[in-house]
């Protein structure tokens, strides 16, 4: 039962602060307990946020929304440094048929299970369209938790950085489609549809090349200094720079701080780039922390009881997706036999990009149903809101314990508990 203490009228930096250390703990007692430390910091943010104490309230979450998106930038940035060519090039053509297949396996998968129980194609497509994405930093938290090494980390670092961009690419798609399907319910003229498709492909194309631009003037400059509080000091402004920019003129700050890491780790001697994921390794623990913090106080358990049957197909198609997609795309990649086995395990996480994409069908289908008058287009971004609000709950408890499995099965990370 929810209680609400948030008229102690605690300042932000107080609750940050605290949080942080209740969240160090946290951490500490979900690792003893033989699970990822992310864990215990999102179930601190769900008691802390509206689902139980609500000592962080909605009006203290959308304050603190840039943390989210630093974090984000941040886990951006580190699997971009991890994207070498070289690397690239030795697994070939074996990522490209990965990341499609898994990608597009679960879109298909989850727009069939939708539409089996709806009989809505709108709302099947556009569900279907946020089943791809997966989170980045849960993976990556695991991984850098148990200092993972091997193929099948260095997979997972190349599959969940490009994921996301076949995500945005997969979502542009499907909304407008989804969009002229729901205008022509009323408005049976014809609606150019291929005017609208291009847009995600500019988006994705333009946030590259921001990130390219940051990502060049970061490695000259970074290449210059070898203190590591120098360049932690250089990485910061980096991120916020390609973070803030992106945010600006409406692009994929994801894509463009993956770019700006991608750039260094192709345009640098290894000694740099040694250099520059020293001060990195250290910080990432506190941005993990205060990250799955505030994104468990934005996951309400309550919405828990009001989806039913979508969450359940949802999940299932989902998950079914990313299982089957990965082991096909593995198959014809002729990846060795652990990648093929335990891939799809570590690809189930969801969280921060799923839930942006699903607050940008509220928004969008929103002002659709008012400029047309389709209630339809209102019901899909509340459904498409709640349910994937809901399942990344679930997503993101089980995502990085599966991760943690899969590499411990693969033999890429030591059995002992970190500390």
């Amino acid at each position: 039962m929810k209680t609400d203490i948030s008229f102690l009228q605690l300042s932000i930096l107080t609750l940050l602060g605290g949080a942080t250390i209740i969240g160090f703990y946290a951490g500490r007692l979900a690792n003893r307990i033989n699970l990822p430390k992310i864990i215990g910091y999102m179930a601190l943010g769900i008691i802390l946020g509206p689902s139980i104490l609500n000592i962080f309230e909605q009006g203290v979450i959308q304050q603190l929304s840039f943390v989210l998106e630093i974090g984000l930038g941040f886990v951006a940035f580190t699997i971009g440094s991890e994207l070498s060519l070289a690397s690239l090039k030795r697994m070939g053509p074996a990522i490209v048929s990965i990341i499609l297949a898994e990608s597009l396996m679960a879109f298909f998968l989850v727009a069939v299970a939708m539409y089996a129980i709806t009989r809505d194609l709108p709302l099947s497509i556009i569900f279907g369209a946020m089943a791809p994405a997966t989170a980045p930093a849960g993976t990556v938290a695991v991984i850098q938790e148990y200092k993972a090494k091997g193929n099948l980390t260095k997979t997972l670092y190349a599959v969940v950085g490009f994921d996301d961009g076949m995500a945005v690419v997969i979502y542009g798609f499907a909304a407008a489609i989804a969009k002229t399907l729901l205008i022509r319910e009323s408005h049976p003229v014809t609606t150019n549809i291929l005017s609208t498709l291009g847009a995600p492909m500019v988006e994705i194309t333009l946030s590259l090349i921001l990130g390219g631009v940051i990502g060049i003037v970061f490695s000259k400059l970074v290449a210059k200094l070898h203190h590591s509080r120098d360049i932690l000091i250089l990485i910061f402004g980096v991120v916020l720079l390609a973070t803030g920019l992106s945010i600006r003129w409406h692009l994929s700050f994801i894509l463009s701080n993956m770019m700006v890491g991608f750039v260094l780790s192709n345009n640098q001697p290894e000694a740099v780039i040694r250099r520059v994921r020293t001060p990195l390794n250290q910080i990432m623990p506190l941005v993990f922390l205060l990250f799955f913090c505030l994104a468990g106080t934005h996951l309400e358990i309550s919405v828990l009881t009001t989806i039913g049957g979508l969450s359940v197909a949802y999940i299932t198609g989902r998950s079914a997706g990313k299982f089957g997609g990965a082991y096909l795309g593995a198959c014809l990649g002729r990846v060795e036999k652990k990648i093929k086995k335990y891939l799809g395990f570590a690809l189930l996480s969801q969280a921060g990009v799923a839930i942006g994409l699903s607050l940008i069908v509220m928004n969008e289908f929103s002002q659709l149903s008012v400029k047309y008058n389709l209630p339809h287009a209102k019901i899909i971004g509340v459904s498409v809101l709640t349910t994937i609000t809901a399942t990344c709950i679930f997503f993101e408890i089980i995502g990085p314990i599966l991760t943690k499995f899969a590499l411990t099965k693969a033999g890429e990370i030591s059995i002992q508990k970190t500390e």
